[in-house]
């Protein structure tokens, strides 16, 4: 018996790490299909609109702005690649705190849109441009993001509060969420009626959402942003994973848990904030993202924030492409699209956990 056990076990053993490398591998190979997609639809974003370029023209031109003359460096470098890559980079943050959400909360229903995050940011963003009220003094002319960003992170941690009272369940928090969506949409409302014109023109600018808007200087700043996010995010990659074991395992294995949940929440509340302050609301892309991530990769967080941030890009981006072809020379807003694409797998996925609740 002995004997059989000691010349068993490397087999088992053996055969398991092969298992395990083998779902590593076709994970990786996910990530690198939908990362080919992503590029190709960007090319195919800066080649939609108005004038007959090719994706040859385009690829030629991002590799020599001379290469098609001054008209066409414009259209690419000017106009149509800002976009497109804003479109990307909005995505993959919002992405990422949807990603992270839905883990430190344990509910797969959770994103800054649905628990009211976007709201309360687009809410004092509405606050900077009718009130001129500066929640950070030093905030200075990034005056909209700073007031976003405090409103966001105050939500974040009244959600996380409402955590700590006894019987609260995912549902709970989800409706939780949407309360908190009604107040901010209501406040919003207010701010509307005592808005002249031009400042209600651009509160309805973060009410639809729009990529029109999109600069070389706010690409930056969406990039820092997700530089100083992303290593904390991988820092904390295993704790995260553990932490959807539940937060007792998490914390028999060395997780402090209070203190991973307020770090994720001020990361989640940097980006959520900063995506609604430059291109306004849009729903459900960091719900519909983690969504589709953990049906293919599933929940570990070397694959499940990537394919994340990747299939939230790459909905931002088709998403572009879709609001310039509906009807040709009009741009659709992005947030009425992304709604509409959003709604029937936020119904899924309630009627996925009403099932898996009744079980």
């Amino acid at each position: 018996m002995t004997d059989l056990v000691s010349t068993e076990s490397p087999r088992t053993a053996a055969g398991s790490g092969a298992r395990f490398q083998e779902r590593s591998n076709r994970r990786y190979l996910f990530l690198a299909i939908i990362g080919a997609i992503l590029i190709i639809s960007i090319l195919v974003d800066v080649t939609t609109g108005p004038g007959d370029l090719t994706v040859g023209m385009v690829i030629e031109t991002i590799l020599d702005s001379d290469a098609h003359g001054i008209p066409m460096e414009v259209i690419v470098w000017d106009i149509r690649l800002p976009i497109a890559l804003m479109a990307v980079l909005i995505g993959a943050m919002l992405g990422a705190a949807g990603a992270e959400m839905q883990t430190i909360l344990n509910n797969p229903l959770a994103d800054p849109f649905t628990l009211g995050i976007s709201s309360a940011a687009s809410f004092g963003a509405a606050i900077a441009i009718v009130l001129q009220i500066n929640l950070i003094p030093i905030a200075g002319p990034f005056l909209v993001t700073a007031n976003a960003f405090v409103l966001a992170l105050s939500t974040s941690f009244v959600i996380y509060a409402f955590t700590f009272l006894r019987g609260v369940t995912s549902e709970t928090m989800v409706l939780v969420g949407i309360a908190l969506m009604f107040t901010f949409s209501a406040l919003l409302s207010l701010m509307e009626y005592a808005a002249t014109q031009v400042q209600l023109s651009q509160i309805v600018f973060w009410m639809m959402g729009s990529l029109s808007r999109a600069s070389w200087t706010k690409i930056g700043v969406c990039l820092a942003i997700l530089g100083v996010t992303l290593p904390l995010f991988v820092w904390r990659m295993w704790s995260l994973t553990a932490l959807r074991m539940g937060d007792d395992k998490a914390a028999s294995l060395g997780v402090n848990v209070k203190r991973i949940r307020v770090e994720m929440l001020v990361a989640i509340s940097l980006l959520a904030s900063t995506a609604v302050a430059f291109v306004g609301t849009v729903a459900f892309v960091g719900l519909v993202g983690p969504h589709i991530a953990r049906m293919v990769v599933g929940e570990d967080q070397r694959f499940f924030l990537p394919f994340s941030m990747l299939s939230s890009a790459l909905i931002m981006s088709l998403t572009s492409i879709v609001s310039k072809t509906i009807t040709p020379g009009i741009i659709y807003p992005i947030g009425i699209i992304t709604s509409l694409i959003g709604i029937p797998f936020f119904v899924s996925l309630i009627l996925a956990t009403r099932r898996a609740n009744w079980r």
